[in-house]
């Protein structure tokens, strides 16, 4: 299939354009600050400290002269309005993960990964040298914005349940936070499925608005305390075997930057 069936096939949303009422970036004696939101709770293990990582290596390998701050979830959007905040304008660039966003584009889901999909050195490859991120681009240039892959999971675990397991009968009507198209898998097995940004999760299982859950894995969940109110947990994940990140970026901005 040539990238433009793919697309076509996928169902592209339009994105509509929103003023935004916030500030514009600082620029003085050509230095420049950008504001990078993210899903991730404020120096969460690995995802949201990886963003900060990542912030910090540009405005050093810039020599400050583009200087990124960091917002954690809720600081300055909500955590599911990343993307909208760098197509309206309210930030520079958003860390997260593409399948949340595939409300805009089902195709989205590819760059995150998809059930039975590639592993992290499958989905680099195919990203790198067999043509995914000029599909990427032509996805992303419809809401004028840039994306880059920023780190990956690997296979992520299948999530944390108050009950035990032991048919596909018992996944029916279970309460399930699980993004993306492997959401929609879990769909057709039964499970009523939503999408919550990870430091939400942990009070819809305590309050019984969840019954399951799945983020990551062992490192990301502990950090999230699942364990403290679902005591059964299934590894590996059947619709998450390579879990990229990105960081997607005001395309006009970017484009904008001096050449070095």
């Amino acid at each position: 299939m040539d990238r433009r069936s793919f697309i076509r096939g996928a169902g592209v949303a339009g994105a509509g354009a929103v003023a935004s009422s916030l500030a514009a970036p600082a620029v003085a004696q050509g230095n420049i600050t950008w504001r990078m939101v993210t899903t991730w709770p404020k120096n969460f293990p690995g995802l949201g400290v990886g963003a900060q990582r990542l912030a910090d290596r540009i405005t050093a390998a810039s020599g400050g002269r583009l200087t990124v701050q960091v917002y954690s979830a809720g600081e300055l959007v909500p955590p599911l309005q990343s993307l909208d905040a760098v197509i309206d304008g309210s930030a520079e660039m958003s860390h997260g993960a593409a399948y949340y966003w595939q409300n805009k584009s089902p195709a989205l889901a590819f760059f995150t990964g998809v059930p039975y999909g590639m592993t992290t050195p499958e989905l680099t490859a195919w990203m790198r040298y067999m043509g995914g991120q000029e599909i990427w681009d032509e996805i992303y240039d419809q809401f004028g914005v840039q994306g880059f892959l920023s780190g990956n999971t690997g296979t992520q675990t299948g999530g944390w349940f108050r009950d035990e397991l032991t048919s596909l009968d018992d996944v029916k009507g279970v309460r399930f936070r699980t993004p993306g198209l492997g959401g929609r898998v879990w769909e057709k097995l039964g499970a009523t499925v939503t999408n919550m940004a990870a430091g939400e999760i942990f009070q819809a299982l305590q309050s019984g608005t969840l019954d399951a859950a799945e983020f990551v894995g062992p490192y990301n969940d502990l950090a999230l305390g699942f364990h403290q109110v679902a005591k059964n947990y299934y590894m590996p994940s059947f619709v998450e075997s390579g879990l990229a990140t990105e960081l997607v970026v005001d395309k006009k901005k970017y484009q904008e930057l001096p050449e070095d």
